[in-house]
């Protein structure tokens, strides 16, 4: 069996729980849409057009946002293996999917926050059932705030007021999605599946199947297996906050995946679970009618809810041989 490739002097295997790790971020159906070639003093993030999503994400917005997040994990790992990561988006002469490159700029020394970020990173996972009744503090709110911040976004909490206006523009996302048989084909591709995938949400992470009297959760992910347990009910004010950038290009895609990491396991760290919200911005009139409720002046990135929930599981990771870009030829020719 060919050994695992190394990077910055790192052992074999520690390079591979780096990759491993990396693997580890959020993705539209759990697509996991990256890859990445590595090389001895560096480390290529890559696009996998395989994994591209057509209708629910013509432009690759989502995907970038998704491998951003991997991006995240990436930082974090190095780190926390002595390496400081030397980030450079969209660089000049690579392959058409590259689309970060990663070098070592000497020794790292983990900040507590960071560190608390990285041991998060195997909790993290999309809570796709109901919240408890319990508020999220003032404190938490805050240091999500400074998460976003940290990573170049903004974080916009959801006002009361605002919630019939949001709720609105979901529903209509909703609808506008499940009514084009494209978008239905494509989604069942990737849901319902058996528990002993890699990849997409099998069953046993999907949630309870969502009924039309939910006010935010929508998406069956059961792929209609499985029934709504009675009794069974969606909180009706979780905490709702947009991600967003100050500009929209794909370097700041990227930037914003960074972000929705951060923020995801910062959540993650202080107890918190969350799950994406993802139709209101993959809509273009819906998104352009946030983007004006939010003041016209910053691109939203990402919907989430955030609350306190009971544990669940997570979904598939991909076989890590398969994240892998194997030479320079392979990587101009994916």
């Amino acid at each position: 069996m060919r050994a695992f490739p190394a990077a910055f002097g790192l052992t074999s295997g520690q390079t591979e729980q780096i990759i491993r790790l990396a693997g580890m971020a959020p993705s539209l159906h759990n697509s996991q849409p990256w890859r990445f070639r590595i090389l001895p003093q560096l480390i290529e993030l890559h696009a996998d057009p395989k994994r591209h999503l057509p209708i629910a994400d013509p432009e690759d917005r989502e995907l970038r946002l998704a491998c951003g997040a991997a991006l995240f994990n990436l930082r974090l790992a190095l780190e926390q293996a002595g390496i400081r990561p030397v980030v450079t988006l969209l660089p000049h002469l690579a392959a058409a999917t590259t689309l970060a490159e990663v070098r070592g700029g000497g020794q790292a020394h983990q900040r507590p926050v960071d560190l608390r970020c990285y041991e998060a990173i195997t909790e993290r996972h999309s809570h796709r059932h109901p919240f408890r009744n319990i508020p999220v503090s003032t404190e938490d709110r805050h240091l999500l705030m400074r998460a976003a911040h940290e990573e170049q976004a903004w974080l916009h909490v959801v006002q009361p007021g605002e919630h019939g206006t949001l709720e609105g523009l979901v529903h209509r996302a909703h609808r506008a999605q499940m009514a084009d048989p494209r978008f239905r084909t494509e989604m069942a591709a990737w849901i319902g599946r058996a528990d002993d995938t890699t990849e997409g949400v099998p069953v046993s992470a999907a949630g309870p199947k969502p009924e039309p009297k939910d006010q935010w959760v929508h998406r069956d992910f059961t792929a209609g297996q499985t029934e709504r347990a009675p009794g069974t009910e969606f909180e009706t004010h979780p905490l709702l906050v947009v991600l967003c950038t100050r500009h929209n290009s794909r370097e700041a895609d990227l930037q914003a995946g960074q972000a929705l990491q951060r923020l995801w396991l910062t959540a993650t760290a202080q107890g918190l679970v969350a799950s994406m919200i993802s139709e209101v911005v993959e809509v273009p009139e819906t998104r352009e009618e946030l983007q004006r409720l939010l003041g016209g002046n910053v691109t939203p990135r990402a919907l989430l809810r955030i609350g306190h929930g009971a544990p669940s599981v997570a979904s598939p990771r991909r076989d890590i041989g398969d994240m892998l870009v194997n030479g320079a030829a392979e990587a101009f020719e994916t």
